[in-house]
């Protein structure tokens, strides 16, 4: 039982970890997706002799863009959030794995020592017999 607890718990540490991986690749997305953001705001323009009207189409635009990157820096927030959690998660699944580990050795080690003592056992009556 307690050996199947301890798979459980690997393989639930195991996912978690997939799972912050994948968080970790969403906030580097939205990062390169961000500075791309801050790329077009900089470098978007009007010609030199264009109309009044193109200017405020600029304007708005680049508002638009800077609003697209606080909703980023949002949602980055929410996954920083998220990785956090996850981290956490993953702590807690490595104690209570260390913990099973820790159960199974020490059953192992119980195991041995009964064999140990059942061949001693074993080896004693066999000299005494032999003796008789």
């Amino acid at each position: 039982m307690i050996d199947k607890l301890y798979k459980l718990k690997k393989n639930q540490k195991n996912q978690k970890m997939m799972e912050k991986a994948q968080i970790a690749n969403k906030i580097s997305h939205i990062q390169s997706e961000i500075i791309f953001t801050n790329n077009k705001i900089t470098s978007t323009s009007v010609d030199k002799y264009g109309a009044i009207s193109d200017f405020a189409v600029l304007e708005i635009h680049k508002n638009t863009m800077k609003i697209h990157i606080n909703k980023l820096k949002l949602e980055i927030s929410k996954l920083n959030i998220d990785l956090e959690k996850t981290t956490n998660d993953i702590f807690e699944l490595e104690k209570e794995t260390q913990q099973y580990k820790y159960i199974l050795d020490e059953e192992k080690k119980e195991r041995i020592n009964h064999i140990l003592t059942m061949e001693e056992r074993e080896a004693s009556e066999y000299i005494q017999n032999k003796y008789l």
